[in-house]
């Protein structure tokens, strides 16, 4: 009797966790350190059909285009841009956890200067790093 009792208990509890829905291990847990990160990133959207930052009004747009320029092997010490096709731009974006390097993300572009439209205008590319505000 005793065996018996034994092997129905034992078949039960084999026959039991085929039955029950799977329980993934990340509906349960959370990990530690697995998060999206915040880029933080600043520069130029060009080509825009005169509504740019007034340099009056945004003397940083002048420094960033002179930055920019200078990296790129043009000189242009001395010289003062009045350009009205030109914006400076914060951009900003979350990276997502666990994203390889070509993923593609959503990026947020926002004036800093006065600049009364950015439609149409192109991002130069813009190093965004990760933002150590919390």
């Amino acid at each position: 009797m005793f065996k018996t009792l034994f092997s129905l208990m034992l078949t039960i509890c084999f026959a039991l966790p085929t039955m029950a829905n799977p329980i993934r291990i990340k509906d349960l847990v959370e990990f530690d350190g697995v998060r999206g990160n915040d880029l933080v990133g600043y520069g130029l959207v060009v080509g825009l059909n005169g509504t740019g930052d007034g340099i009056r009004n945004a003397p940083f747009t002048e420094e960033i285009m002179s930055s920019i320029l200078e990296r790129l092997g043009v000189n242009v010490t001395g010289e003062q841009f009045r350009p009205k096709n030109v914006a400076a731009v914060f951009v900003t974006a979350d990276f997502p956890p666990f994203s390889r390097a070509g993923s593609k993300i959503d990026v947020t572009v926002s004036a800093i200067g006065d600049a009364k439209s950015l439609l149409g205008g192109t991002l130069i590319m813009t190093p965004l790093n990760v933002s150590t505000a919390e």
